[in-house]
């Protein structure tokens, strides 16, 4: 298992596990805000699906610094299920990165392919948020057709799975290509490129993202005011791509 370790800087406190490569952040004066960029579009779903209500569940298949989960928790009223195959993350996230106790979060310290191939998960998360790496950060350390597909019989009859992937490896088109297959009857958008190399894409199931370009703008402004999240960046960009591909 990778050695969770921490540093800081300008009152920023970052995860990695004993390498360089940073796995989460938090701002130590305000743990639920979204720090890094690409965690923040990691919550792109919110454009297309409400947060979910009981008995269903948000999915984040990754604790990291545990940023994702603060969130969810304090801007929605959803439960939120975490799997963490490293029980050291968790201790450091609650020890050290002001993870909460709460009645609405559940940990399963448990391989994410093997969580998400149980039966007993199928459509308990129409949000799945995907975000799993080693101690390298090269690459997802789950990426098959049929990890893809588990994700989607996860999401249920309706959902959406969102994907931490890196643009400029070589892990990228793989990943799309195995997204696009376990998703045969979706579509998938992604985001463009950060700085930090991140691209982020969601996958659909039951829905289709190709909505009225009114209708997401008004949204991703509902998004922008509940959340604080720059929504309207996110819209703004799909439905340049959308066009692109019409053409």
């Amino acid at each position: 298992m990778d050695e969770p370790t921490l540093s800081e800087h300008e009152g920023i406190r970052y995860l990695h596990f004993n390498t360089e490569w940073i796995q989460g952040a938090m701002e130590i004066a305000e743990p639920a805000k979204l720090v890094l960029e690409y965690a923040a579009q990691m919550m792109a779903w919110l454009l297309f699906v409400p947060p979910p209500r009981e008995p269903q569940a948000i999915g984040v298949l990754g604790l990291g610094a545990g940023s994702l989960a603060r969130f969810c928790l304090k801007h929605t009223d959803s439960t939120v299920i975490a799997v963490e195959r490293n029980p050291a993350v968790t201790a450091i996230c609650q020890t050290w990165f002001k993870l909460p106790q709460s009645n609405r979060m559940w940990i399963a310290h448990e391989d994410a392919a093997h969580w998400v191939s149980d039966p007993v998960q199928r459509g308990l998360c129409p949000v799945l948020m995907v975000d799993l790496y080693d101690a390298q950060a090269q690459g997802p350390v789950c990426d098959s057709v049929e990890f893809y597909r588990d994700c989607r019989a996860v999401l249920g009859e309706r959902g959406v799975m969102v994907v931490n992937l890196f643009g400029n490896h070589d892990s990228f088109p793989r990943n799309m290509a195995n997204i696009e297959a376990a998703f045969e009857d979706g579509i998938a958008l992604v985001l463009p490129e950060i700085d930090a190399g991140n691209r982020i894409v969601l996958a659909f199931r039951g829905m289709s993202p190709q909505v009225d370009a009114q209708l997401l703008l008004a949204r991703a402004e509902e998004v922008e005011r509940q959340y604080g999240l720059p929504a309207r960046k996110w819209a703004r960009s799909w439905l340049g791509l959308t066009r692109d591909v019409q053409a």
